[in-house]
C-alpha cells in the first residue's frame, strides 16, 4: 500500500489553490494566518474555482449579515442566510460548488490548539455543539444577539489586522465568549435534549472516529452500551435514518474524499474505507451513488 499522504489543506494551501497563487487577496494574510484569521468577506475575492470534497486542519466560521453562502457540509448541503452562522469543524468533509455565492458578513479561520491554550481546556470544547463533527453546524440568532456576535467578530478582525502577529491568548478568549454567545440559542433545547438524541451524537461521534475500520452497527452499539436495535431506533427517531444509512454515507463520503484528493488505486481507496475485497467495495460504491469509483474519478478529471 503507498504511503501517499491525503490532502487535508492548511489555510495557506487551501487559499492557493482555489483562489490563484496570484491572487492580491493573499496580501490579507499575514504569518500565523495558518492558526488564526478573521475578515470580512467584502475583502476577500470570489473563489477562482469549485472546492472538490476538501478536509481542513482548522474550524471555520462564516457569518453572514446579508445576502446567503452555499456549501456541502459532510453529506448535506446548507444556505447560510442573514443572521446565521455556519461551522465547518476541522477534519469534516466540506466542498463549494457555487463559487459565485454572495453575501457580507465575516469570516474566521482558527486552528483548534488555539482553542486549547492558556486559558482554554479540552473539556471547555465539550460545550460546544458546532465545533463537532457529529454536530448542527448552523447557528441562527435572534436579532438581539446578532450585534453582539457582529462586535466580538469585529474585536477579532482588529486584532488580525491591526497588528502584525495576533496575540492567541486574546483571540481565544474572544473565540471563548463568541461560542458562548453563539450557544445561548440552543441552552433551552439542550436542556430538554432527549435520550435518544445524546446517544445519536455519540454514535456520529463514534462514526468519524471508527469509520476506516468499522462498518457494523454492533460495534458501535457495543461502545455505547446499548443492543444493536435500541441504538437504530434512537438514530432513526432522531434524523430519520437508520444507523446502517449513517454508517453508508459516511463510507461513500471518505471514499469520495480520497477520489478527489488522491491519486491513490481504487484498491487502495477501497482498503482506506475499510473494504479489503475491491471488488465488493465497487458494487457498494456503484449502489450509492450510480456509477463506480472508475467513472467517478474520471467524471472528476473531465470536470
Amino acid at each position: 500500500m503507498t504511503g501517499e499522504k491525503i490532502k487535508t489543506y492548511e489555510a495557506k494551501g487551501f487559499r492557493e489553490k482555489f483562489l490563484g497563487e496570484d491572487n492580491p487577496m493573499h496580501l490579507l494574510f499575514k504569518s500565523n494566518s495558518d492558526h488564526f484569521f478573521c475578515l470580512k468577506t467584502e475583502e476577500m475575492m470570489h473563489l477562482q474555482f469549485p472546492v472538490p470534497p476538501s478536509k481542513h486542519l482548522c474550524h471555520t466560521l462564516i457569518f453572514v449579515e446579508s445576502g446567503s453562502h452555499k456549501m456541502n457540509v459532510g453529506f448535506e448541503e446548507y444556505e447560510t442566510k442573514p443572521n446565521e452562522i455556519i461551522v465547518v469543524p476541522a477534519g469534516q468533509v466540506f466542498s463549494i460548488d457555487n463559487i459565485y455565492n454572495t453575501y457580507d458578513g465575516y469570516i474566521c479561520q482558527f486552528h483548534p490548539d488555539i482553542l486549547i491554550g492558556k486559558y482554554g481546556s479540552r473539556e471547555l470544547l465539550n460545550d460546544f455543539d458546532f465545533l463537532k463533527i457529529s454536530g448542527n453546524p448552523k447557528v441562527h440568532l435572534s436579532a438581539e444577539d446578532a450585534p453582539l456576535i457582529t462586535a466580538i467578530l469585529k474585536r477579532l478582525e482588529k486584532e488580525y489586522t491591526n497588528t502584525n502577529l495576533a496575540n492567541l491568548n486574546i483571540v481565544q478568549t474572544y473565540l471563548t465568549a463568541l461560542f458562548y454567545e453563539m450557544n445561548k440559542n440552543s441552552v433551552t433545547a439542550s436542556k430538554g435534549i432527549s435520550a435518544a438524541e445524546i446517544i445519536t451524537g455519540k454514535f456520529k461521534e463514534l462514526i468519524h472516529l471508527h469509520i476506516k475500520t468499522r462498518h457494523q452497527v454492533n460495534h458501535y452499539a457495543s461502545l455505547l452500551n446499548v443492543s444493536p436495535n435500541h441504538l437504530n431506533k434512537c438514530v432513526k427517531t432522531t434524523t430519520g435514518k437508520s444507523a446502517v444509512k449513517w454508517i453508508d454515507e459516511n463510507i461513500l463520503l471518505e471514499a469520495k474524499y480520497l477520489l478527489f484528493q488522491t491519486t491513490l488505486s481504487i484498491s487502495e481507496i477501497a482498503t482506506q474505507v475499510g473494504h479489503e475485497d475491491q471488488s465488493y467495495f465497487s458494487r457498494f460504491f456503484k449502489k450509492h451513488e450510480g456509477i463506480s469509483p472508475v467513472q467517478y474519478r474520471k467524471m472528476i478529471d473531465k470536470s
